[in-house]
């Protein structure tokens, strides 16, 4: 695990660094102020990549001899040589074209590490834990990451860049140390896995954190769209988005707390349960203020059902499955950030009933888990 999370850590820095650089582009811009037809742009492209990885990458990654490791690495170093290459083309539109690759690359490397987690850790009873470091670690280094980016970047964007590329080329070099492991599995019994994972238990937690990734796009956009017409909007916006990081952090630090107490279930039904609880108050008191907590709260609450989601898929579906169980879930989480995220940026739902909506669909949530608790 010691090594995988010194390449997270760099791979980490590296976004961190690339997001900056790219902070005033086109292709990342969504503030309040951007138009409908930019924010329907956005999701579309965010969406691409999942179609990408679906179908090619993930049984590629299960199927070669130490895939994962070597996915890693081509995956560092092709970022490396993709942010190089638009060092010198921010003003251009091939910049959409390259952005479009480091998506596609971002995601394949998500899926690689969290197939790698399970082959790292001597039990199950681990999983949380070791992904919830993981997380700790990309959130810490990201911050940390985000200072001298954000002064390179006041001299200049391309400087940004170049920092962005030194910590991916050092990823790929730090990702030869990972251990090399066969994935291939016989063909008698892949219809076993595939049974394994249609199980109810991974299906139902995988609907849950559906249900969760939704509402998390959902609410992302309704409170940049509801903030566009408040004081200070932007940077109430600005401040939801720290204050999520935050609390992301703090998820990902308690979830192996809640995991030693309670069940990988019985943490998604607390989940649903607290952002529910929050929701139905921020959506009867409104403002600002309820609307930051319940942004924060449910960002922060996500990564702990993400955990969970995580160690039941990882400790449920086959080894030789685990990349392209992971990419299908992915693709489905994805398609439901960006549906509901587009209900919220077409319909502009005032600010109160928007929180509403994210409360009593959490509870919703929260009373499916409960009924199904026995089974």
């Amino acid at each position: 695990m010691r090594r995988l999370g010194r390449v997270h850590s760099l791979i980490a820095c590296g976004e961190a660094a690339f997001a900056i650089a790219l902070a005033d582009s086109l292709f990342l811009s969504i503030s309040p102020d951007a138009a409908r037809s930019r924010v329907l742009l956005f999701l579309a492209i965010s969406l691409a990549p999942f179609a990408i990885v679906a179908p090619f990458i993930g049984p590629v990654i299960d199927r070669i001899p130490g895939g994962r490791r070597i996915t890693v690495f081509i995956v560092a170093v092709l970022r490396c040589v993709t942010v190089i290459l638009m060092i010198s083309r921010l003003n251009s539109i091939s910049l959409f074209a390259l952005a479009f690759i480091s998506l596609v690359l971002a995601r394949t490397y998500s899926v690689s590490k969290t197939a790698i987690v399970p082959t790292l850790v001597k039990s199950d009873d681990e999983l949380v834990s070791a992904n919830s470091k993981l997380g700790l670690l990309s959130g810490a280094m990201g911050f940390a990451a985000a200072i001298p980016a954000g002064l390179l970047q006041l001299i200049d964007a391309r400087a940004t860049l170049v920092m962005s590329a030194v910590m991916f080329g050092l990823a790929g070099f730090a990702s030869l140390q990972l251990p090399r492991h066969v994935a291939t599995t016989p063909k008698a019994i892949e219809k076993i896995e595939i049974e394994e994972l249609r199980s109810l238990q991974v299906r139902r937690i995988a609907f849950s954190m559906m249900l969760l990734r939704g509402m998390i796009g959902f609410l992302f956009f309704h409170v940049a769209f509801w903030l566009r017409d408040e004081s200070a909007g932007t940077a109430w916006f600005g401040l939801g988005l720290g204050l999520s990081s935050l609390a992301i952090m703090i998820g990902n630090f308690i979830a192996p707390y809640l995991r030693r107490q309670m069940s990988e279930r019985a943490m998604m039904l607390f989940v649903f349960l607290i952002i529910g609880v929050i929701g139905i108050y921020a959506g009867v008191v409104g403002g600002i203020t309820a609307g930051i907590i319940l942004i924060s709260v449910t960002n922060g609450m996500g990564s702990v059902g993400r955990l969970a989601f995580e160690s039941v898929v990882q400790r449920e579906a086959p080894d030789a499955n685990r990349a392209r169980a992971f990419v299908k879930f992915e693709t489905l989480n994805q398609l439901a950030w960006v549906g509901l995220g587009l209900v919220a940026v077409i319909l502009t739902l005032p600010g109160a009933v928007g929180f509403g909506v994210v409360g009593f669909v959490c509870m919703a949530g929260s009373i499916y888990l409960f009924l199904n608790r026995s089974s």
